[in-house]
């Protein structure tokens, strides 16, 4: 099926803070080959939107919202999440009673912020920090989503946060019919709450906790630098450190969450909103 629309906007939301990542690669990487592939005028643009201050207007198809560095609670009432809220909140109410429908997804640190903002659960510090590669499992909810239906359960993902999300408030997520899609992998020998993984905020919107966009040569990069490769081995032994770096040749783990997660979500933003069209 062709969508009947071909050119698309992707409006990218550089939430980095103009700290060096991967993130900002893979995601360009990605919607440049999704283009090539499916023979689409994809165009995208990037706003900075923590330092500078940008944020896109209400022109864009589609919107993804990066993972940053930093506290998800220091920056409430900040200029610039109030420009950024403002944004979603206008993007909502544009769903509600346009035809055609604006997708958006957000990645780790804009996923925090929009639980945060939404007050969907408790936004908190991990005891320690989560980095490397990791499964998560999905929810019944999860098993239905569209956008999971090329990953296996569990999934592998890469996790690179100090920060989770835990103590869900259920009225609070069903009155705005948002659904946890997947959560963490369970550790009997651990008494902590899993924390959550990925929620369903709407039928408009995405978010995951974990790092969609992250391949094997961005990983295997960060894993190789002496701080991370110490903090792994700290946190969870050598013999975790090496069989992450053996998972990165693994075609069935992070780079199956690369080549499916994200192409999935422009599937079903793209190739649905033809549908209503």
């Amino acid at each position: 099926m062709s969508p009947k629309k071909q050119h698309w906007k992707v409006a990218v939301l550089d939430m980095y803070e103009q700290v060096p990542n991967e993130g900002m690669r893979c995601i360009r990487e990605i919607l440049t080959s999704y283009a090539e592939r499916h023979a689409l005028q994809l165009s995208f643009h990037e706003y900075e939107v923590r330092v500078q201050q940008q944020v896109p207007d209400l022109s864009y198809d589609i919107y993804i919202s990066t993972g940053g560095p930093g506290s998800p609670l220091d920056s409430e009432g900040s200029e610039w999440e109030q420009h950024y809220f403002r944004l979603m909140e206008d993007i909502r109410e544009w769903n509600e009673t346009a035809i055609e429908k604006k997708q958006v997804l957000l990645i780790c640190h804009s996923f925090q912020l929009m639980c945060r903002y939404l007050g969907l659960g408790n936004v908190c510090r991990r005891r320690s920090p989560a980095f490397g590669v990791f499964p998560v499992h999905k929810t019944a909810a999860g098993e239905e989503e569209l956008v999971f239906n090329e990953l296996p359960e569990p999934y592998y993902i890469v996790d690179s946060r100090n920060w989770q999300v835990i103590e869900l408030n259920h009225q609070k997520m069903e009155a705005i019919g948002a659904e946890v899609l997947a959560i963490e992998k369970e550790r009997p020998h651990v008494p902590l709450e899993r924390a959550t993984m990925a929620i369903r905020f709407s039928d408009y919107c995405l978010g995951t906790q974990f790092h969609p966009e992250a391949d094997a040569a961005g990983m295997r990069m960060y894993l190789l630098q002496h701080e991370k490769k110490n903090q792994v081995i700290t946190n969870y032994g050598a013999e975790k450190y090496y069989s992450m770096l053996e998972h990165l040749s693994d075609p069935d783990k992070i780079m199956l969450t690369h080549d499916a997660f994200i192409p999935a979500f422009l599937d079903n933003a793209i190739f649905k909103r033809s549908l209503q069209q």
